[in-house]
């Protein structure tokens, strides 16, 4: 697991009650790490926050994280849906 996985899950599960709904994807794209953190349907306001400000800090946070190990990181939060 990567440095970025790592951070962008534990926040993930700081931040939400159904833990075990929590799922990092990781892909490496044209030199961009894609980091997709997929929660449950009625938890996805929780990451989001009041007017995107959780997920502005979360995004801020991954690509920070990926900084520290030579990557640029884009965080994108989505609802667990199948």
């Amino acid at each position: 697991m990567s440095t970025v996985r790592d951070v962008v899950e534990v926040l993930a599960k700081a931040l939400t009650d159904h833990h075990d709904q929590i799922r990092v994807v990781e892909t490496e794209h044209k030199g961009t790490t894609l980091v997709e953190l997929y929660v449950a349907p009625n938890e996805v306001g929780r990451v989001i926050g009041k007017q995107g400000r959780t997920a502005a800090a979360l995004r801020t946070l991954a690509a920070t994280a990926g900084e520290k190990v030579g990557k640029t990181v884009t965080l994108e939060i989505r609802d667990g849906r199948p």
